[in-house]
């Protein structure tokens, strides 16, 4: 159940935050039944899986005994499937099924920790990465559930941005540092934990998105210097303290932009900017069109 939900629900929440139909997404068994998880709670599917030709990348998913499914026509019906396909990921055990077909040979994969030996000892072609995900050409694989996860919101960064994947991140309250890639085993300290002072300049930067406070003065309050902190925003998300901050208030504007009626010359006042043209040129940098456009586009959640 978690895979699948850590697949579709960023997806689904992107579309919110945006209020844009960006993703949608079909689920489809073997057998076209319903799937039935180890929890005992089944999930529906709208079809049986076939592999026609299609422009869409193919997700394959599995968890606990994936063995069973390792069949010759499983396998004709993945490679048939892959031809047409721009992107195959594997998600969890779902890479073994793909590895079982030949279709992460010579490729680069990530597969769960407890599984690494094993894999690597079956398959010798393949090249093991101990990362949470790996992008490798057309191909992608991941190591769980929480690691699905951060592959999602880095589909989404790569597709609409920092700024969109950020505020998905933030509203599952999953804001894991990203630079953080290494699959470990979970007594490891490691996974997960975000530079403490970087936290405490996130967290300034939230507080104070009606009234920026200047980077200098941020790294100042976490006691470390201006090309310090640049250096952490740089680690941890690829960009720079200015670019994060300017997502953070942009977002929040664009939240009370499709959920509220709110003078749009209040909103730029509300995320700091000194007047509403200001507003209106960051605002369609960052996510392509006006406020008003947004508006008169996004329906109210």
């Amino acid at each position: 159940m978690i895979l699948v939900a850590a697949v579709i629900e960023p997806l689904r929440a992107a579309n919110r935050i945006t209020g844009k139909r960006l993703y949608d997404w079909r689920l489809a068994t073997l057998e076209g039944q319903a799937i039935e998880t180890t929890a005992g709670i089944s999930i529906p599917v709208d079809k049986a899986f076939d592999a026609a030709p299609s422009e869409r990348p193919l997700f394959v998913v599995s968890s606990y005994n994936w063995q069973q499914h390792e069949t010759q026509s499983t396998k004709r019906l993945l490679v048939r499937a892959a031809r047409s396909r721009p992107m195959v990921a594997g998600v969890e055990s779902g890479t073994w099924l793909l590895a079982a077909a030949g279709l992460l040979d010579g490729y680069k994969a990530s597969i769960h920790w407890e599984d690494r030996e094993l894999f690597a000892s079956r398959f010798p072609g393949i090249e093991m990465v101990a990362d949470r995900y790996v992008f490798d050409k057309n191909r992608m694989t991941t190591g769980g559930a929480l690691p699905t996860l951060d592959m999602m919101l880095e589909i989404i960064r790569r597709r609409q941005g920092h700024a969109t994947a950020l505020e998905v991140a933030r509203s599952f309250l999953y804001e894991r540092d990203p630079s953080v890639r290494e699959m470990l085993p979970p007594t490891t300290t490691t996974i997960g934990v975000a530079d403490s002072r970087l936290a405490r300049a996130i967290k300034i930067m939230e507080d104070s998105l009606a009234h920026p406070v200047p980077v200098e003065e941020i790294a100042s309050r976490v006691n470390i210097s201006s090309r310090h902190l640049q250096t952490l925003f740089q680690q941890a998300f690829n960009v720079s303290p200015h670019v994060h901050y300017l997502a953070l208030r942009l977002n929040a504007a664009r939240r009370l932009v499709i959920e509220s009626r709110i003078d749009l010359a209040v909103i730029s006042e509300n995320v700091g900017f000194s007047a509403p043209s200001v507003f209106s040129r960051a605002y369609r940098n960052q996510f392509g069109e006006s406020p008003t456009a947004t508006r008169k586009r996004a329906v109210p959640r």
